[in-house]
């Protein structure tokens, strides 16, 4: 029988997850995205929230086919990703947002959630979708790895992490490039710099990625 905690949290986290990405389609940069090489997956934001509904949906099949062995493998392996790729998300966004708002939205093109010059119903909307795209992932995540995983054992935070994380952050930043030199923007402002300065944002932020993990499996009791 599932565990029905568990239960509750993948199926929740997979609802609101899934409201967040379609919600995504109300917003008045939607038309301008869609035309770019990559569309909205030229965001991490997006990746992150794709690994991790992933992640949950995977979960959701591991509490109702616990025997199933090879799912709960695949389910550990999209954990590893999922969970440094969402805290990265969490951290970027919301200190660049409160802090430096002009480094993460585009302008002219994304009203932020915490803009005071939109209506009422407006600001709630925007606070309810930032909220299940860019906090959602990382809590429920960890709420997950902490309440009902074990910890990565020392050779997979030593060896696997590092070798993830390194596939990972050259992936998107091979992506993010790719889609640019269409484009001929970036998804991010902060991204708007010369190619070592880029190149310097990509080793921070896996570096930050690979630290994150290693500190969430080092505080899991």
């Amino acid at each position: 029988m599932p565990r029905p905690q568990a239960l509750f949290l993948h199926g929740v986290a997979v609802g609101v997850m899934t409201y967040g990405f379609l919600s995504t389609k109300t917003l008045p940069m939607d038309g301008w995205i869609q035309t770019q090489k990559g569309g909205q997956f030229q965001f991490l934001t997006i990746q992150a929230l794709a690994s991790a509904w992933l992640t949950m949906t995977f979960s959701l099949g591991c509490d109702l086919l616990p025997s199933f062995a090879a799912l709960r493998a695949v389910k550990r392996a999209s954990l590893m990703i999922a969970l440094p790729l969402s805290f990265v998300v969490s951290v970027v966004y919301w200190s660049l947002s409160l802090f430096f708002p002009s480094l993460i939205q585009l302008p002219g093109l994304f009203e932020p959630s915490l803009s005071s010059s939109l209506p009422a119903l407006a600001r709630i909307h925007l606070h309810i979708l930032d909220l299940s795209l860019h906090l959602a992932p990382v809590v429920t995540l960890l709420a997950d790895f902490f309440f009902f995983k074990r910890k990565y054992t020392k050779k997979q935070v030593q060896i696997g992490a590092p070798l993830v994380v390194l596939a990972c952050g050259t992936w998107y930043a091979s992506w993010v490039e790719y889609c640019a030199s269409y484009n001929h923007t970036f998804p991010y402002p902060f991204l708007e710099n010369p190619f070592n300065i880029r190149v310097g944002i990509y080793t921070f932020i896996s570096f930050l990625a690979w630290s994150c993990f290693r500190l969430m499996n080092a505080l899991h009791p």
